[in-house]
């Protein structure tokens, strides 16, 4: 589209397609979009595509075999045609995607048979956006990436809804099929999507669906109050249940293809359950009920915690919250009730560790919940590519058996960091992340540093791609060397989340201390002097986890209050630690604000600018965070830096 960037599909990618003659088989919505992609690119660059029964030779056959619902496709290349079969709409549009990230080595070599297909089902993104401007968080919650892609001046975007079509088109190729187009954080304007505001909805998901992305939508658990004039939302309410059950159904009927609700409740603020007396299991189980009959999915979030915490009573652990209300409910809830986890035990921090939660409810169908907007990861101000953390996330056997991405059979779900900027999502580098979301999604164990060459190479071509590997390989690491050390997180300014404020957080109700004091830093989490939280993990991580002995250094302040003298695994004292890593991250930021620099004749002229800009902005913060850690801590400490840097 004129005036946006085209992120990883510009139309360079399309030539070995467009060059070639295609045949295509089959019928259905979605092969008419496979036809539309492929005719397109012809028109390009002088190829063909046929219909059905067109006599050959073709260089490229895809294929539908068969009528079912299957994601998945089958790749090979002999007799000089490569060759795309599958049963399913969605997976011959999947596989048209495959050989466009192939390019000219789809059309090379032999090939044997390759099955393809997604280790998930569901691969989701939501959206927190609001349809109105919200007085404080503004159009998006946590939006990095200018206004809502969806919502313009209270409405639907209307006239423009070709660019949520192009948005549709680019997560199928990422391979997400799934977003939900509304904050979970639900407010009055957007609780009315519901009911009689719906057709804007179904405007949205007639623009998503071509490329075969399913819509969800946010609700309010307190629906029937807010919408429908009853005195109750209880679950058990037979009134409550038939309004959700008639809702339900009409939804269906304007979207028959619709995926479900995504609900938070009873947590920082929003209504539940608890105020009836009833459990998340309850809550839940009456929304999977309203949608059974339709197909459809609740998707209940697990972020559940006390948000009006004493800051002076250390008995009270906010990573424990979801393990403790949760856990007591395995297997109560619905085969079609989803329990969407945060991927970590607190909010997205640039390093803690992966929630044990995920594997303890075997009985309980679990969804993974990632940060792909970086709200705690530098807001798309930084670059901060996260496939190495999410990797290791999904690679963790949680359970001390299954990895999580086996584990999660619910899918893999992100908060979403596209906006309306013409970059998609404001820094053009972040579109990295959404890349490799939707391709993790597909296959958690793939390796995501191969991913992010991928997306290199599709998105820039291989003139700058040595050093724009340098630029983000490695970003996470260095993001979290300036930022929070050993597992500390929250040194953020309130509110907002944005640069340093090391005890921004500290004596609030939000439960997100470090404690630092003249003898040291941390939180004590073990099971035998502290909150007990490291007590929640299967084996072996509990028995790691306990002891500063054999917990890992990264996590070290996460699970024990250590003193600035210990001696990390590493060789260097925690202190020293501190000094280095936030003088070397700031050295880091200079080195690639410099590759990005040296790559001016090789990048088009809007996107280096628009990095360049925001890489001076990410080494302006850089320092502000050394600087404010290092001197905090020199206070605290009394302790030196040793190498006799500048500290203030």
């Amino acid at each position: 589209m004129q005036g946006v960037d085209p992120a990883w599909l510009p139309d360079e990618v399309f030539r070995p397609i467009g060059t070639r003659r295609t045949l295509i088989r089959g019928s259905g919505p979605l092969v008419d979009t496979v036809h539309g992609e492929v005719a397109g690119a012809c028109d390009r660059f002088g190829g063909r595509v046929e219909r059905d029964a067109s006599p050959g030779p073709f260089d490229l056959v895809l294929e539908l075999t068969g009528a079912d619902a299957s994601e998945g496709f089958t790749f090979e290349r002999g007799d000089g045609c490569t060759t795309v079969t599958a049963t399913g709409q969605s997976g011959l549009l999947y596989g048209l995607f495959h050989v466009v990230r192939l390019g000219e080595d789809a059309f090379r070599k032999q090939r044997p048979r390759e099955t393809h297909g997604p280790a998930l089902a569901l691969r989701m993104l939501d959206h927190w956006d609001n349809v109105a401007v919200h007085p404080v968080m503004g159009q998006v919650e946590r939006g990095y990436a200018g206004g809502s892609l969806f919502w313009q001046d209270g409405r639907a975007r209307g006239e423009l809804l070709g660019r949520v079509r192009a948005y549709g088109r680019l997560l199928a190729a990422c391979g997400i099929n799934a977003v939900a187009v509304n904050n979970v954080n639900v407010h009055a304007t957007e609780a009315h999507l519901l009911t009689d505001r719906l057709g804007e909805v179904a405007d949205i998901a007639g623009a998503l669906r071509p490329y075969g992305v399913r819509t969800h939508l946010s609700v309010t658990f307190a629906a029937p109050i807010v919408l429908g004039g009853l005195s109750t939302a209880d679950p058990l309410d037979d009134d409550v249940r038939g309004w959700w059950a008639e809702a339900s159904a009409r939804v269906y009927e304007a979207i028959p293809d619709f995926g479900g609700y995504v609900v938070k409740a009873d947590s920082e603020g929003q209504p539940g359950p608890f105020a009836y007396g009833r459990s998340h299991a309850d809550g839940a189980n009456m929304l999977a009920a309203a949608l059974e009959p339709h197909g459809g999915t609740v998707h209940w979030r697990a972020f559940v915690y006390n948000h009006r915490q004493d800051w002076r009573d250390r008995t009270t652990d906010r990573a424990r919250a979801a393990h403790d209300h949760f856990v007591p409910l395995d297997g109560e809830f619905a085969d079609n009730a989803v329990l969407q986890v945060k991927h970590g035990p607190m909010d997205f921090q640039v390093r803690e560790p992966v929630s044990p939660l995920i594997g303890a409810m075997p009985r309980t169908r679990l969804a993974v919940e990632l940060q792909a907007t970086q709200e705690y990861t530098g807001q798309q101000r930084h670059v901060c590519w996260l496939g190495p953390m999410w990797s290791e996330v999904l690679r963790f056997r949680a359970d001390g058996e299954c990895s999580v991405g086996e584990v999660a059979r619910g899918g893999l779900v992100a908060v979403s960091n596209v906006g309306d900027d013409p970059f998609w999502t404001g820094h053009p580098l972040a579109q990295a992340n959404l890349y490799t979301f939707g391709r993790l999604a597909w296959q958690p164990h793939a390796d995501p540093h191969q991913i992010l060459d991928e997306w290199i190479l599709l998105t820039f071509g291989t003139g700058p791609a040595a050093g724009l590997r340098a630029v983000l390989d490695g970003s996470w690491r260095t993001y979290e060397k300036y930022t929070a050390p050993l597992g500390v997180g929250w040194m953020v300014q309130p509110g907002h989340h944005y640069g340093p404020s090391v005890d921004g957080y500290e004596y609030s109700p939000w439960g997100t201390y470090h404690f630092a004091d003249r003898d040291g830093i941390g939180v004590d989490r073990s099971a035998a002097t502290g909150s007990g939280f490291a007590g929640q993990y299967a084996k072996p991580w509990a028995e790691m986890y306990e002891s500063p002995d054999t917990c890992p250094d990264e996590l070290l302040l996460f699970f024990h209050h250590m003193s600035y003298g210990h001696m990390l695994h590493s060789g260097k004292t925690v202190i020293q630690h501190i000094y280095d890593t936030h003088f070397e991250g700031v050295e880091e930021v200079e080195a690639a604000r410099d590759v990005w620099a040296s790559l001016v004749d090789l990048v088009d002229r809007a996107r280096h600018a628009r990095v360049a800009e925001r890489f001076e902005e990410q080494l302006r913060s850089a320092r502000e965070w050394r600087d404010q850690v290092n001197s905090y801590f020199l206070r605290k400490s009394g302790v030196p830096d040793a190498h006799g840097r500048r500290i203030y």
